[in-house]
C-alpha cells in the first residue's frame, strides 16, 4: 500500500476509496447472480449461467490464474522479508547454489502446506481473522518505529503522478481481488442474509487498514518506499525485526484461504475422493507456487501486472458482464445499466494502462 501511494501520489487515497466501492459493488452483483439460481455455488457456476460452457471455462480460468498468482505473491513476501533478517544465506546442493530468498520461499511453503489440507471454510475463517489481528500489531510496530525510533513522518510526497497512477490502481484492484472465493464463502454461510452486512464491514475494515498503512508508510519513506514497506525499516532495530516477522505471519495464515478454490476445482476435475490423493494434489499445488515464486524477480511487478491483467477482469469486468447477461430482460430502461457499463469501461481502462505501465516499470527496474 505505501508503495502504491508512492507511485500515484496522495490523490491515490481517493482512488483507493473509489476502487473499494466498485469492488464491493461487483461482489454484490455476484451475489445477485447466485440468488437468481439456488444451484449456483461458485464463481465458474456464475459464468456458466450467463454464457454457457464457454463462460464457465473463462471464469474458471481467470479465477484460478488470479488466485494462483496471489498465492505466489504471498510466498515472495516470505522470501523477501526472511532473507532481510538472515542476509547472505546460501545453500549448496550438488554443486548448485541456492540463495537465501529461494531457500526461505521453499521453507515457507513447507510451513503453509498443512494449512491447505482442511476443506472446511469455517476453520479457515479463524485463520483469516488471525491475519487481521496480526496486521493491527504490525501497524502499531511501524507507528512506533516512525514516532520513537528516529525515522519520523517527514516525507511530503507528491499530490499526483499521472504517469504511475495506472500502476497504483492495479495494486489497489489486486488488493481487493477476493471475488473468486466470494461465491464459495456465500454458499458456505450458515445465515446468508448476513452476507451484505459482512461485506460492508469487511470492505470498510480493509479500506481503513489499507489507507492507514499507506499514509504511514508514505510519510515515513516518501518516494523511496519499496514494494514491501518492511524492507525500508532500519535493519539494526529490534522492532524492525519484529515487524518483519509479523509480516511473515500474514501470508502463512492467508495462503490456505487463497489456494482452497484451486484445490477443490482440481479434485472435482479429476474426481478425487480419497484423503491420500487429495493430500497429494494439494501438496503439488503448494510446491508449484513455491517453484514459480523462487523465480519471480520483483514483487511489485507481480502485483501490478496481475492486478491489471487478471484482477481487473475477475474483479470488475466479468461480474458486470455476467450480471448484465443474466438480468438483461429486467434491466431495460433502468439507471443501473449505464452505471454498470461505466464500471466496465473503468475496469477495461485500468487493465490496459496498468498492464502497459507494469511492464514498462519492470523494464526500467522500478
Amino acid at each position: 500500500m505505501p508503495y502504491a501511494l508512492s507511485k500515484g501520489g496522495w490523490l491515490g487515497l481517493a482512488a483507493l476509496f473509489i476502487i473499494s466501492i466498485i469492488c464491493m459493488y461487483t461482489v454484490m452483483l455476484l451475489r445477485y447472480c447466485m440468488d437468481f439460481n439456488p444451484l449456483i455455488q461458485s464463481y465458474p457456476d456464475i459464468g456458466q449461467l450467463a454464457f454457457g460452457n464457454k463462460g464457465r471455462f473463462i471464469m474458471a480460468l481467470l479465477m484460478h490464474i488470479e488466485l494462483y498468482f496471489v498465492a505466489i505473491g504471498l510466498l515472495v513476501i516470505e522470501g523477501d522479508n526472511i532473507s532481510r533478517i538472515f542476509p547472505g544465506v546460501e545453500v549448496h546442493i550438488f554443486g548448485v547454489i541456492f540463495e537465501g530468498k529461494k531457500v526461505f520461499i521453499l521453507l515457507s511453503s513447507l510451513f503453509v502446506l498443512p494449512t491447505t489440507w482442511p476443506s472446511n471454510f469455517r476453520v479457515l475463517s479463524y485463520l483469516s481473522m488471525a491475519s487481521f489481528l496480526v496486521f493491527l500489531f504490525l501497524l502499531a510496530l511501524i507507528l512506533w518505529i516512525g514516532e520513537f525510533q528516529g525515522v519520523g513522518f517527514n516525507q511530503k510526497g507528491v499530490i499526483l503522478n499521472w504517469s504511475q497512477m495506472p500502476a497504483t490502481l492495479s495494486i489497489f484492484i489486486f488488493s481487493f481481488g477476493g471475488h473468486p472465493i466470494m461465491p464459495t464463502i456465500y454458499s458456505s454461510m450458515k445465515d446468508q442474509k448476513k452476507f451484505s452486512k459482512v461485506l460492508i464491514i469487511g470492505f470498510t475494515i480493509c479500506t481503513v487498514q489499507y489507507g492507514l498503512i499507506a499514509v504511514i508508510g508514505y510519510l515515513m519513506f516518501g518516494e523511496e518506499t519499496k514494494s514491501i514497506v518492511t524492507l525500508n525499516l532500519p535493519k539494526s532495530l529490534l522492532t524492525s525485526k519484529i515487524a518483519i516477522w509479523t509480516v511473515v505471519l500474514i501470508p502463512l495464515v492467508k495462503y490456505s484461504l487463497i489456494i482452497m478454490p484451486i484445490n477443490i476445482s482440481l479434485e472435482d476435475r479429476f474426481q478425487i475422493t480419497g484423503w491420500p490423493m487429495s493430500i497429494l494434489i494439494r501438496t503439488s499445488v503448494v510446491f508449484s507456487t513455491a517453484i514459480i515464486a523462487a523465480t519471480v524477480p520483483c514483487f511489485a511487478f507481480l502485483v501490478g501486472f496481475t492486478g491489471a491483467l487478471i484482477s481487473g477482469m475477475v474483479t470488475i469486468i466479468m461480474p458486470c458482464l455476467c450480471y448484465l447477461k443474466i438480468f438483461k430482460s429486467s434491466l431495460k430502461g433502468r439507471v443501473k445499466t449505464p452505471v454498470i457499463l461505466c464500471i466496465i469501461g473503468i475496469g477495461a481502462l485500468i487493465s490496459i494502462l496498468g498492464t502497459y505501465v507494469s511492464i514498462r516499470n519492470f523494464r526500467k527496474g522500478l
